[in-house]
């Protein structure tokens, strides 16, 4: 098995997402194989941070008090450059089809990945 990169989930600001090298096909959660072919050990790549926006959900009402002060925050779907999907944190003026690029900002005591639009 190949060797775990640090991404935004272990603290470090790096979107990662693993590539399939006998059938080509992306996946953005880590797996010990292809979810496609089956293959085993996917490569793992850092995402560029360029990614659209497929769709956006703002959150009016804090699901837990560690999220109460970050209200209104919105949650978005983005289709990254290299082809997965992903949800993370946004812009709340984001609407579908903007170019976002990522950047990494605290939520709740932890680094999450947040998008803006492109400038």
């Amino acid at each position: 098995m190949s060797e775990r990169f640090a991404d935004w989930t272990r603290g470090a600001e790096a979107i990662v997402y693993q590539s399939c090298e006998p059938c080509g096909k992306v996946q953005y959660f880590h797996r010990n194989f292809c979810a496609a072919c089956g293959a085993p050990d996917p490569v793992e790549k850092r995402a560029s941070g360029a990614a659209t926006v497929y769709a956006t959900s703002l959150v009016c009402r804090a699901a837990t008090p560690e999220t109460r002060a970050h209200v209104p925050y919105n949650i978005v779907l983005v289709d990254a450059a290299e082809g997965f999907r992903m949800m993370a944190h946004g812009a709340n003026d984001l609407a579908t089809g903007d170019s976002v690029t990522v950047s990494y900002r605290p939520f709740a005591g932890k680094l999450v990945p947040y998008f803006e639009k492109t400038k």
